[in-house]
């Protein structure tokens, strides 16, 4: 799977292809339904699949205080989508210039002249072009003219239909689970682990600091049993998970997420790449009135995340 930045990038003997477009954030259940079929048609047209996305996210540019915070950095994406059938990715650099395209001016520009797209598979719910004035009906009528098929896609997930909106409504509740079932897997945060405060360590509690980036998406402050993976070895370990503030502690009042891994106090971590995912949340975040208190409840959180990943 490759990622192509920028038209240039796409090898001119790339040839026709099938096309999905999209955000592609999270790379949830409702998208691998519109995958899936891109895949099929993909299969019986014995061609690859390029997913087009955007980078940034176009509400980052068109109205920045509205931007949601994002589940999945381009990278992480671009891993997903090949996990579930994409063959390349085309993340285009959103801009006011490619706000102001038209649909045609997007379809010709895009879909015909650079990808030679054969068929295009979206969602039901597609909207794209100056103004998202473009729908499924005009592609579809666009299509017909140019010489490609294009294909909308019921949205998946019964009564709620899954998308990544569900799924950051989820995170802000703590609902970890939640997001799990929209996302078809635990949902996880990467990062290279940073020397802390080294509280923990003194509290017998040694737990890998994850800085998130500021337009990165986590879940609410609280209390989690998950999962911590390094990413340079693939070993996976049993996790109690603090996310947010530490208010026990006055003046630390920035959010972070701090795992600790269940009864290893050996391990060394700094400037390792991990992921970090969530299983299911203990409890929010309370100030406790001593030390005494604390660690008691962090035993407790600790025999809970045991139970619970079956440690």
């Amino acid at each position: 799977m490759t990622i192509w930045r920028s038209f240039e990038e796409i090898p001119s003997d790339l040839g026709a292809c099938v096309v999905t477009i999209g955000n592609f954030d999270g790379v949830h259940r409702g998208h691998r339904a519109v995958i899936a079929e891109a895949r099929d048609r993909a299969d019986e047209l014995g061609l690859p699949v390029v997913a087009v996305t955007f980078d940034p996210h176009p509400m980052a540019v068109l109205r920045p205080e509205h931007a949601p915070m994002m589940l999945t950095s381009l990278e992480e994406r671009a891993v997903l989508l090949a996990d579930v059938g994409i063959d390349h990715v085309l993340a285009l650099p959103f801009d006011l210039d490619m706000s102001s395209w038209t649909p045609q001016e997007f379809v010709d520009r895009v879909v015909v002249e650079v990808l030679h797209a054969r068929a295009v598979v979206v969602g039901a719910n597609f909207r794209f072009g100056h103004r998202a004035a473009g729908d499924v009906a005009f592609l579809v009528a666009a299509g017909e003219r140019a010489g490609f098929e294009a294909v909308g896609v019921e949205l998946d997930g019964g009564p709620q239909v899954w998308s990544s909106t569900y799924v950051r409504t989820c995170l802000a509740a703590g609902d970890v689970a939640g997001a799990a079932e929209a996302l078809g897997r635990p949902f996880a945060v990467r990062g290279v682990v940073v020397q802390g405060d080294q509280r923990g360590r003194e509290l017998g509690f040694p737990t890998a600091n994850v800085p998130t980036a500021e337009v990165t998406a986590a879940p609410a402050d609280g209390i989690y049993a998950g999962w911590l993976r390094r990413l340079d070895t693939g070993e996976t370990y049993p996790a109690a998970i603090s996310v947010g503030t530490n208010p026990t502690f006055d003046g630390e009042r920035y959010r972070r997420v701090e795992a600790y891994v269940l009864d290893r106090t050996d391990l060394e971590l700094y400037g390792v790449e991990v992921e970090v995912s969530f299983v299911d949340r203990l409890r929010g975040m309370v100030a406790f009135e001593g030390i005494d208190a604390l660690v008691d409840q962090m035993n407790d959180d600790v025999r809970r995340a045991r139970d619970i990943l079956g440690g």
